[in-house]
């Protein structure tokens, strides 16, 4: 039996790809409430606030005037050991806390200060009193009142670390859901437009009304897809040709696009329809503006474990404020997606050069 004249257009559908990206945001971190304590930048933090700490209890001892300075050695000798011998516990037991229930989590966490806090008081009176040969005990009023400071200390940090947490997380909800609808949309116009163009070729050119048909529905199937995925730079690529094929039918020769990615590895991943709309503000404020029409150029390069995307489009030195807005949100929304995936490590930036406008986005990705 013969095939039908237009299967040979018959197109799988785009794969659907776990958010499984080295650098971006892991779900579980992200919902847990204690951070990585073994980070350098979490180290260096509690020595500073550890030797703040000790400086404020000599002074509430003390005077400037008569500043007691073997004291300050020595309790800041003790806190920093409570402090970095709390935090390196926590931060070999946090694989085991994050798998807990939140409120058990959050006890045992508080328990670890106070309980560090003992030990250390007993033995730093032990060492003190091998050489004046005194008699000490768990049950000292000194080494009680250790405990209950730092009783009190670990439950306003672990105070502090669940309450950010909660804030965190409440701010990446709202970004994703914002993310969500923004991603799920299809500008209207566009949708319009397209159909048009597919309408008034199905009698003079069926094969190609089907290949426009295939790449809407593509289209279609990305935007409905997960938020937050994962997918090959190349399948974004791909992708991203279909939409220009779409608007070629709206452009004709006015739109070019070159695309210049060499060397690319293929397990470099980006965030799903993460280039589309960049091409498609390029298209709108550097395309349709003019009559001539004009050139976008794409451009990606992978180096030392930096991902980076250029998307130049021609600069239109008047555009309205209406335009230059909607430049500037489209923009924005998409350093919004990223700030969620990747945090502050990509950088999205935009400015004018030599008559083009040029948007750039990076982020590590590491192979």
């Amino acid at each position: 039996m013969n095939k039908p004249k237009h299967a040979k257009h018959t197109r799988h559908s785009t794969p659907r790809h776990k958010t499984d990206v080295k650098g971006a945001v892991d779900v579980v971190d992200a919902g847990f409430f204690l951070p990585d304590l073994c980070e350098k930048e979490a180290v260096f933090f509690l020595v500073i606030v550890s030797e703040l700490f000790s400086l404020v209890l000599i002074l509430a001892s003390s005077s400037l005037a008569a500043f007691d300075w073997n004291g300050l050695a020595l309790v800041s000798l003790f806190v920093q050991w409570v402090a970095l011998s709390s935090a390196a516990i926590l931060c070999k037991l946090r694989p085991y806390l994050a798998k807990m229930p939140a409120s058990r989590a959050v006890v045992l966490s508080y328990l670890v200060i106070p309980v560090d806090a003992w030990v250390f008081s007993f033995l730093s009176q032990w060492v003190l009193a091998r050489s004046v040969m005194d008699e000490i005990s768990f049950f000292s009023p000194d080494i009680l009142t250790n405990v209950v400071i730092a009783a009190i200390m670990g439950g306003l940090v672990i105070r502090y670390f669940y309450l950010q947490a909660q804030l965190i997380a409440r701010r990446q909800s709202e970004l994703i859901h914002k993310i969500q609808a923004l991603q799920s949309r299809i500008r209207p116009h566009f949708l319009f437009n397209s159909m048009n163009s597919i309408v008034s070729l199905i009698g003079s050119d069926p094969d190609k009304a089907e290949e426009a048909v295939l790449d809407l529905s593509e289209l279609f199937r990305a935007s409905l897809n997960e938020v937050g995925n994962q997918v090959p730079f190349q399948q974004e690529v791909q992708l991203c040709k279909r939409y220009v094929g779409i608007e070629t039918l709206r452009f004709g020769d006015r739109l070019h696009v070159e695309w210049d990615m060499p060397d690319i590895p293929d397990g470099v991943q980006i965030p799903l329809l993460t280039l589309q709309p960049l091409l498609e503000n390029a298209i709108l404020h550097g395309i349709q503006p003019l009559s001539e029409g004009g050139i976008i150029r794409v451009k990606a390069i992978y180096h030392y474990g930096l991902f980076e995307l250029q998307v130049s489009n021609p600069w239109v030195e008047q555009e309205s404020e209406a335009q230059t807005k909607g430049n500037q949100m489209a923009l924005e929304n998409t350093r919004n997606r990223l700030s969620v995936l990747y945090g502050d490590r990509a950088k999205l930036t935009s400015y004018q050069e030599k008559g083009r406008y040029i948007t750039v986005f990076s982020y590590p990705y590491e192979l």
